[in-house]
Formats: C-alpha cells, structure tokens, sequence
C-alpha cells in the first residue's frame, strides 16, 4: 500500500512538474495576464458612468436660490388716494425660490448621444485589442525560439556521441601503434567545445523560457513541455483589429453627425418656481414675506449653433476621410508583408526538399569517416570535419523547420485571426 501512495505522489509531482504547454494556450495565457487588459474593465465603467449620466439628464432640474439684497431706492406711489395708504417696499429684500424644469426636447434627443457613447466604448475597446494583439508576435518568438533550442540540444547530444565513439576507436588505433596521442587530444577538444555549446544552449533556452513565464505569469523550466505546433494552412484574409478600430471610429463620428444636428433644435421644457419673497415679486404692493408660484413652457433656441454645426459635420467627415485613407495604407502595407513573408515560405519548403537528401549523403560519409578513421587511412581532422559537416546539415534543416513555423505564425500575425 505504501509503494502505490509513494508512486501516485511521484506521478502527481511529475505532472505538475513537466508542464505541457500549446503555442494558442501561450496566447490565452499571455492576454489574459497582460497588465493591459485591465483598462477593458475601465473602458466599459466610463462608458457605464456616462450612459447613467445621461439618463439622469432627462430627470427634473431642481435649483434652489436664496438671495438677500438692499437697495439704494425702491417703487414708491405718491399719488393721495383718500382713505388708501399704499405701503413702499422695504430697501431690505429676501427671496427664496425652488426652480423645478423638465426637459421635452431632450427626450427625443439622448437616444442619439447614447449610441455615441456605445460607439466610442467599441472603438476603446478594440484599441485595446490592438494593444493586446501585438504580444502575439512576441510569444511566436520566444515559444518558437525555445522549440529550436531543444531540437539544438537534441543533435548536440548526437555529436557528443559520434565525438565519444571516434573516442574509443582512436585510444583502440593508439594501443595498436596506429595512431598518436594528439589525435585523442584533438577530440576531446572537439568535445569540451561541444560541451560549451551546449551550455550556451541550455542558458539561452532559460533565458526564453523565463521571459515567456514573465508573458504567461507562470514558472517555467527545463521541465516544461512546448508542443510543436503543427503547419499552417493560410488563407490571405486580412482580419486584423486595426481594421475593426478604424471602421469603429468611422461609425462614431458618423453617429455624431445626428448629435451635432441636434443642437441646432430649439429646446422645450416645462418649468415651475416655487418661493417666498419679501416683497412678493409677483405683488410689489404686498410688502411682507409671502409665497408666490409661477408656471409654463420655455423654449430656448441658440442661433450660434447654425453657424457652427456646418462646419463640424465636415471636420467629422474629413476625419473619416483620412480614418479611409489610414485604412487603405494600412492594408496596402499588410499585403507587402504577407507577399515578402508568403516568398520566404515557399523558399524554406524549397530548402527543405533539399535537406534529406543533403543529411543521407552526409551520414554516409560520416559513417565511412569512422571506419577509415579505425583503418588509419584518413586523420582525426578529417573524421570531426565529417562530424561537424553532418551536425550542420542536421542544424539547417532544424532551422528551415523552425523558420518555415516562424513564417507561417508570422503570416497568421499579420493577417490577423
């Protein structure tokens, strides 16, 4: 019982110690951890605030007023009215009054400067996208980079071996009488070189790692597993946020063309004030503090927005003018990249037709460099060149193949998903 509790602990540690990752949970991961992406929470508040700010507009207006003034001459009557004594105003006057308006017009007219409100949210929001979007071509150069870095490793270790089994067949030449000590010398400076290749690999891949943990807000390490993704099947749909956000921004100043109409509409309302005066402002001649009411409609028209809304409508339509001109440059750059990026995959898979062929012939010489180099027909130089000649042939075709990723993941970068 104990053996199986000590082997489903070493399982579970294992498990949670070689993480597995996939390049699109790198993406997931990255954009949900950018700090970044908290502004989305503040873009929706604002607009959230505004939009409430706007209902609120349509309730009653209340102002209160309270004023206290003296005066230097007030209204008197000096015609004699027999038995009728007209009282003047005292040069001391108070009022205070309750104003209560309820806007008509603007009923009609916050639905407009609501769908402004919504449309300049979505235009934030997809900015943000656009932010965010561009860690992607950061996460495609430090996963793949790291997926290069381990297939380096993997034939730097095939070196070594080749390097260890020339090893033993020249200490066996040299118990033989067939070969010199430096011969053994060399290759074991052929080995301490590989060893600090080696190092630098395995240091660089730390490195990529740590940074991609930095992207992903998790630790990663040498136990950590990157998915090879699989090629990629393109299309030539550009998809791009960029995209989205200017059209955004062409439908909000389109929307704003109906507000800016708006204020050239005289506005309506309903009011009543409510007070107590001394004297009363509707009877001067009642000179003691009493209350006093007043009601009706109100319309107000401000002609100065006929001059003006003329003039800002084609300030709005001339920024969409450059809004369509921005979106035209923008795709035309995206099509010269794709075109130069589309050019540099088909000359990868062109190379790496190739690269088969090339590693054969190579291994086939470097398999005959062993037993000429055992037969002492060719020198321990000749033998860690054929070593090195098919290492490389190995080397560039793990690069074609991890460049050819590269181009593709570049490609459905910069065409956008």
């Amino acid at each position: 019982m104990m053996k199986y509790l000590v082997f489903l602990f070493l399982l579970s540690s294992t498990s949670l110690y070689a993480q597995q990752l996939t390049l699109p949970q790198c993406y997931a991961l990255a954009e949900q951890n950018y700090p970044l992406i908290k502004q989305r929470n503040l873009i929706e508040h604002a607009a959230s605030y505004t939009l409430d700010n706007l209902n609120k507009s349509l309730w009653p207006q209340v102002n209160m007023q309270a004023q206290g003034t003296t005066q230097s001459e007030v209204t008197k009557i000096n015609i004699p009215i027999p038995n009728v004594t007209i009282p003047s105003p005292s040069y001391q006057q108070y009022k205070v009054t309750l104003d209560v308006a309820q806007p008509i017009t603007d009923l009609f007219l916050v639905k407009p400067l609501k769908e402004v409100v919504k449309q300049n949210r979505e235009a934030q929001l997809v900015n943000n996208e656009v932010d965010v979007y561009k860690i992607r071509e950061r996460i495609n150069q430090l996963y793949l980079g790291s997926l290069l870095l381990d297939e380096q490793l993997r034939l730097n270790n095939l070196v070594d071996k080749d390097l260890e089994d020339g090893k033993g067949r020249v200490e066996a030449a040299i118990k033989n009488g067939v070969d010199y000590r430096t011969s053994l010398d060399k290759i074991e400076a052929q080995r301490i070189q590989n060893k600090q290749r080696k190092l630098e690999l395995q240091t660089t891949k730390t490195a990529y790692l740590t940074m991609l943990g930095m992207f992903l807000n998790q630790n990663l390490n040498e136990q950590t597993m990157l998915e090879k993704p699989a090629g990629l099947v393109l299309d030539n749909d550009i998809r791009r946020p960029e995209l989205n956000y200017l059209d955004a921004k062409i439908k909000g100043n389109q929307l704003q063309e109906a507000t800016i109409r708006n204020k050239a509409i005289p506005k309506l309302s309903v009011f009543a004030q409510l007070g107590f005066g001394n004297p009363n402002p509707l009877n001067f001649l009642n000179a003691s503090l009493s209350p006093f009411a007043i009601g009706g409609l109100r319309a107000t028209w401000n002609f100065n927005t006929l001059l003006f809304n003329k003039n800002d409508i084609h300030l709005l339509r001339n920024e969409n003018n450059m809004l369509a001109v921005q979106k035209e440059v923008f795709l035309f750059n995206i099509k010269q990249q794709m075109l130069q990026q589309n050019q540099e995959i088909q000359k990868l898979q062109q190379l790496l037709q190739t690269d088969d062929e090339l590693i054969n012939l190579r291994s086939t010489i470097k398999t005959t460099a062993k037993v000429q180099l055992e037969n002492g027909i060719i020198s321990t130089n000749d033998f860690i060149r054929e070593v090195n000649a098919e290492d490389q042939s190995r080397q560039n075709k793990l690069l074609h193949q991890i460049q050819l990723l590269t181009a593709q993941y570049a490609v459905y970068f910069t065409k956008g998903q």
